[in-house]
């Protein structure tokens, strides 16, 4: 009786992990004409040349696009490339690492779990990772060792700080101040992406202990919150992060192809990130301080949120329909619109390209401003979006319900503007 009421009790306590029923049922993605939803075949047919010729001018080596509008999908190709070193034609279904374009789909876990009342979003981080207590500020460095000292910061780090990129975090790596790449360097932080045996907690409480590049909320500074927030993720859930994404959000929202890391039977759908080697001939990125191999070999035990996962354009787009659905999608409610609100309102005032700035940044995304609008070609005010880097990027107007996402693979290539001209051109297309 006992082991029966405790099999019992793990289930209502697995099941209050899960999304609950809405009395919404918006459909999932399906096929659609473009005129179906008040756009042009003639115009939208104008994207082809635009990703062809920058394929024939290698500027790209491939891309694959998608464009939805209303919830139909009026425009999904591929042109180029999957992997030019072995002739492998790009198919519109293959998986690309979305790399940054993770952190939102960790920020609507950290949400769902907010909605659930595990914690306030003005918690310090510390009541749940004890070793962010106490934060430090650098006060003298010294480049020769990588030595430096430090005094108090004048607060503790927030969940909200942590999500809206303004806890005083770097990014080690990828940092624009040396000091920080040298000290992350030297304290064993994991950036990014990585084939050995480490897991996030490991990396996050080393990174607990080094001083921060400002005050936490002074200023915005991209940094790996995102990736204390996966750590963060298992500690309030008591879940593996990996298995809450895919209990959470993707078997629920039906995303199959969006992984950490990728099973063997889809391996052969990754894409090459690639280059322009000396002759402009597109060869395999090298390993540097990561390997882009990352999804489908090595240890597979890292699991970042800021930058780890992989997907597919349709995949991608399933989760940003969700948004534009006001958190709701197939029946199933993922976020109150409420919390949707409050995610792409305007959490770091003036830090964000200040006041008259483009946009403002939300609980992460970038969020168009009216003047942003006004300058044309990228989407009505409230516009959401962020990119990832190998060169993916989403777009989600909630005014105009579209939602258009590029993909490539890239890296240290020169003359690409596609993110651009796809967004112009989707706009360009409407006729309604």
């Amino acid at each position: 009786m006992k082991i029966k009421i405790l099999l019992l009790s793990f289930f209502f306590c697995f099941e209050g992990f899960s999304q609950t029923k809405s009395s919404k049922n918006s459909p999932q993605l399906a096929d659609g004409s473009p005129e179906s939803v008040g756009m042009s075949s003639e115009r939208i047919a104008r994207m082809d040349n635009i990703f062809q010729n920058s394929v024939n001018n290698k500027e790209v080596p491939g891309v694959a696009a998608i464009v939805i509008r209303n919830g139909k999908i009026i425009y999904h190709k591929a042109f180029g490339m999957a992997d030019n070193q072995s002739n492998r034609v790009l198919k519109k279904d293959d998986i690309f690492r979305i790399a940054s374009m993770s952190k939102a789909i960790t920020s609507t876990a950290v949400m769902m779990l907010w909605e659930e009342g595990k914690f306030q979003l003005d918690d310090p981080i510390s009541k749940y990772i004890p070793e962010f207590k106490n934060p430090t500020l650098v006060k003298s460095f010294t480049f020769k060792d990588s030595t430096y000292t430090t005094e108090p910061a004048n607060k503790e780090i927030t969940i909200r700080h942590l999500l809206s990129h303004t806890s005083g975090l770097g990014y080690g790596a990828i940092d624009g101040d040396e000091r920080f790449k040298a000290m992350y360097k030297k304290a064993g932080i994991t950036d990014l992406f990585t084939t050995e045996s480490i897991k996030i907690g490991e990396s996050v409480k080393k990174l607990a202990k080094l001083p921060l590049h400002h005050n936490p909320g002074e200023k915005y500074t991209y940094s790996e919150g995102l990736d204390v927030l996966g750590y963060f993720i298992e500690v309030v859930s008591g879940m593996p992060f990996d298995e809450f994404l895919r209990k959470k959000i993707f078997e629920p929202l039906a995303m199959t192809d969006t992984y950490f890391y990728l099973p063997d039977n889809k391996a052969s759908r990754l894409v090459s990130v690639q280059r322009p080697n000396k002759e402009g001939q597109w060869e395999k990125f090298p390993v540097t301080f990561y390997d882009t191999d990352y999804p489908i070999k090595g240890a597979k035990t890292f699991f970042s949120g800021g930058a780890g996962l992989s997907s597919t354009a349709k995949d991608y787009a399933t989760f940003l329909q969700m948004y534009l659905n006001g958190g709701e999608l197939g029946g199933k409610r993922f976020l109150s619109r409420t919390t949707i609100d409050a995610i792409l309102s305007n959490q770091t005032e003036t830090l964000f390209g200040g006041e008259k700035g483009d946009s403002f940044f939300g609980l992460a995304y970038s969020v168009l401003r009216a003047n942003g609008q006004d300058k044309g070609g990228i989407g009505s005010e409230g516009t959401f979006t962020w990119g990832g880097y190998f060169n993916t990027n989403y777009f989600a107007d909630p005014k105009e319900k579209i939602i258009g996402i590029i993909m490539k693979q890239t890296q240290q290539t020169k003359g690409d503007n596609l993110n651009n001209l796809f967004r112009q051109l989707i706009y360009q297309s409407l006729d309604d």
